[in-house]
Formats: C-alpha cells, structure tokens, sequence
C-alpha cells in the first residue's frame, strides 16, 4: 500500500479571500469617511433651535452658507464676501440647475445678513434654499 506523504509542502497559491475581505473593508472605511466629510459645519456658529427643526435630509452636492455672528460668509471653509458668493452661485446654477442651497446663521446674526444671502440665492435663479435649526429638546436651557 502506498500512502500519501502529509509533510510534503503544497502550493497553496494566491488566496483570494483575505484579499476581497481586505477591499470591501477599506470600501466600507472610505465611503463612511466620505459621507462624514461632506457635512460641513462651523463650530462657531449656534443654530437657532425650532419645534419642527430637526436633521434635514442632506442631498448630494447641497451647498452650505454659514453665516458667522458678525455676517462672515463661509463656503467650502472659505470666507466670501457676497460678490464672490454671486459668482460661485451663478457657476453654480448653469452646471447644475435646482443646485440645493443649505444657509446655516449663527443665532445672533443680525437679520440683514440672512436676507442678503437669501437675496444673491435669487440673483443667482436658486429657489431650492432650505435653514438649518435645532430641534427644541437639544437647546440648552431644555426648555421646550
């Protein structure tokens, strides 16, 4: 009888396994990183809150206006003055007609401010324009 040699080495050969594993993780990693990179939000600027306010439904390629305290313009981490806003706006609007707009003013903003964002939002043919606000239950008083 002859048997079989058990301490031969064997090939084994490239392992597709662990490789495809390997990938669909790192997909996983980046695609959630991605998805948090798009939320641009200023840390020094505090939502004014509201009864219906909550987490809007963010859509893809929404742009965010912050609008600072003292009625500071910030895009894309860029500070703009309402001329440049007008131009990338514009830009904006004849790549991508109905280009939602999300305006994001710090609670103590004066109200000329909000209406002069508003008001290059309409020079610009942009009628998707949506504010950002708290929920009640988050302010911090906790006074609903």
């Amino acid at each position: 009888m002859k048997f079989r040699n058990r301490r031969g080495v064997t090939d084994v050969g490239f392992q597709i396994a662990p490789m495809i594993d390997i990938m669909l993780f790192l997909l996983c990693f980046f695609v959630t990183i991605q998805v948090y990179s798009q939320w641009e939000t200023e840390i020094e600027i505090k939502l004014p809150t509201a009864e219906s306010g909550g987490l809007p439904q963010r859509l893809p390629g929404e742009i965010i206006v912050n609008i600072r305290a003292d009625g500071t313009l910030v895009v894309n981490s860029q500070v703009l003055v309402q001329a440049e806003l007008q131009t990338l706006l514009n830009r904006m609007v004849q790549l991508f007609p109905g280009q939602p707009v999300l305006v994001r003013a710090d609670q103590t903003t004066p109200y000329a401010h909000v209406i002069g964002v508003l008001d290059v939002c309409r020079q610009a043919d942009l009628w998707n324009v949506s504010f950002a606000t708290l929920p009640a239950e988050s302010s911090a008083t906790g006074v609903r």
